[in-house]
């Protein structure tokens, strides 16, 4: 309870895939296959980068090997593994990238913190959907998606050695944003919603030093665990009583389903005092590879992250914050018709494999379905169980204990292949669990 998860050792390599997961794991550094220059002994393995030997073993990259593999002799993978959004950037959006583009101003350094139009639009936002205001100069940061502003946004923060609270499983940059920034990462388990308090509560009790800083995300992903604005109300008493810092990760606040309102964290009375809170465009408006994010909230930490960036970047391409002023201004059904669309594929998936024998919740948000291994199959564990997915019913998904050792027992499905696909899926799934 509430321990720390420090790894002790990292394998090597190239990343092997490219996006939301896309990690090291296997060989040694790669800038080429083969230099024709001998690699000085103390560069060999890599030991000597600090940092990187703080990192763990990859395990999403052992299935990224097998599904490339399989690809290459010609067999036909259904990859629900890893969120990469298939649907296309809404029309309105990339014509007006096209635009900006076209001016030549737009082509020079833009702010690190963002350009302050898009800032405004931010604030805008949030004040129509969550009624929150927001001071676009102070309380708004532009970051090249979420994922990058959670990273430095840690490192702006953290000193050596100080306690982060991450709950577990968990989407692995809210773990080691904090080992790269040299904290102490300690894990508490995400059962069910209704324990979490109690063992936040064990876990600080139990902890020395104190946490200074606690990072959530809900709807939850891997999990799809979805919260109330109560849930967060306590949230933030705790946090004020306890000197500790909130990040939460609002990536898929608009993906909901069956009714379900996901809130805003900054909803909550003097939530600004302890919090910033990340959203990003990608999944909303299927820009993931966009890059576009923004953290709102507390003004200190946004200006040490401000702070930060400024000496890490100058910003996004300032057509690409042109374009995301209008995603957020205009029209919003397509965010609502995105939405269906992973709503009918949820459906298709869930209820397809339910006549298969496996029973697995709905879940209310995100585009994944957090899935527990069925009990025939379930002291293989998560990482053999994918492996078999993959070489009997050629579907991809990841495995859970990559998200955490409280993600074993469990596979995660993203519904990034339309309906069709996805029912081929469930019937490759289908002859694997009834052999």
């Amino acid at each position: 309870m509430g321990r720390s998860v420090l790894p002790k050792n990292l394998c090597l390599s190239r990343p092997s895939e490219q996006g939301e997961e896309a990690g090291w794991g296997g060989k040694r550094p790669g800038f080429g296959e083969e230099s024709p220059l001998s690699t000085p002994d103390f560069l060999a393995d890599g030991s000597s980068f600090h940092r990187i030997m703080r990192l763990p073993p990859y395990i999403f990259a052992i299935i990224n090997q097998l599904k490339m593999e399989a690809r290459r002799r010609g067999e036909d993978i259904i990859d629900l593994g890893m969120g990469n959004p298939d649907l296309p950037t809404p029309k309105h959006i990339v014509n007006k990238l096209i635009e900006a583009v076209k001016n030549p101003k737009n082509h020079r350094y833009s702010a690190s913190k963002g350009i302050y139009k898009l800032r405004l639009a931010i604030a805008d936002w949030y004040r129509r959907r969550y009624d929150v205001e927001l001071d676009p100069e102070s309380e708004c940061v532009v970051t090249i998606g979420a994922k990058e502003g959670i990273g430095h946004l840690a490192l702006a923060t953290l000193g050596p050695g100080d306690v982060v609270f991450v709950p577990s499983p968990t989407y692995p940059i809210h773990a080691y944003s904090v080992v790269i920034a040299g904290g102490d990462l300690r894990s508490v388990p995400l059962l069910d919603r209704g324990d979490f308090f109690e063992r936040l509560l064990k876990a600080t009790r139990e902890t020395w030093p104190q946490p200074k800083m606690l990072i959530v995300s809900f709807p939850h992903n891997p999990t799809t665990m979805v919260v109330d604005l109560e849930f967060f109300e306590n949230l933030v008493t705790f946090a004020r009583e306890h000197r500790m810092m909130i990040v939460h990760d609002f990536a898929y606040g608009d993906i909901v389903f069956d009714g379900y309102r996901a809130p805003s964290l900054l909803e909550v009375k003097g939530a600004k005092e302890v919090a910033v809170e990340f959203f990003s465009l990608s999944k909303s408006y299927n820009m993931a590879g966009w890059r576009v994010g923004f953290g709102v909230g507390n003004r200190s930490m946004l200006a040490a992250l401000a702070r930060l960036k400024s000496y890490f970047d100058y910003g996004m391409f300032q057509p690409v914050q042109i374009a995301s002023i209008i995603a957020l201004n205009e029209d919003q059904s397509c965010v609502r018709e995105t939405v269906e669309v992973y709503r009918r594929r949820r459906d298709a998936l869930i209820n397809g494999l339910k006549r298969a024998g496996w029973e697995i919740e709905k879940p209310k948000g995100t585009m994944f379905v957090w899935a527990e291994i069925p009990k025939a199959f379930r002291e293989m564990g998560s990482v053999e169980f994918s492996k078999l997915l993959l070489r009997e019913a050629k579907v991809a998904v990841s495995p859970g204990v990559g998200f955490g050792e409280y993600g074993e027992g469990f596979v995660r499905f993203a519904l990034v292949e339309n309906e069709e696909r996805t029912k081929q899926a469930v019937r490759g799934i289908r002859q694997v669990l009834n052999r």
